[in-house]
């Protein structure tokens, strides 16, 4: 799902809202999350899931083209866990 079909769900589900208002909102929800995950926070959803920021060491990689290594520099990157809720609706829906 893309984030105009979440707004169209959403705006759909909630007639007494224009769509204009409703990706105004999901704009600003996402915004939010990575604003929080920028500084180092945790953003934990009830049910649905955590979102975190985790580590990479600086390594040393390989260029799989030429063969030659390359310094790959430290970085973070953001991490999704799935909540029990979610994982629970996802295997048992068969």
């Amino acid at each position: 799902m893309t984030k105009s079909e979440l707004v169209q769900k959403l705006a759909e589900a909630n007639p007494h809202l224009y769509q204009r208002d409703v990706e105004v909102i999901v704009t600003a929800i996402f915004d939010e999350i990575a604003t929080a995950l920028s500084r180092g926070d945790r953003v934990e959803l009830r049910g649905f899931g955590a979102f975190s920021v985790k580590r990479r060491d600086a390594r040393l990689g390989r260029n799989p083209r030429t063969g030659d290594s390359v310094k790959v520099a430290e970085k973070h990157v953001p991490f999704f866990k799935t909540g029990k809720q979610l994982r629970d609706r996802l295997n048992h829906s068969a």
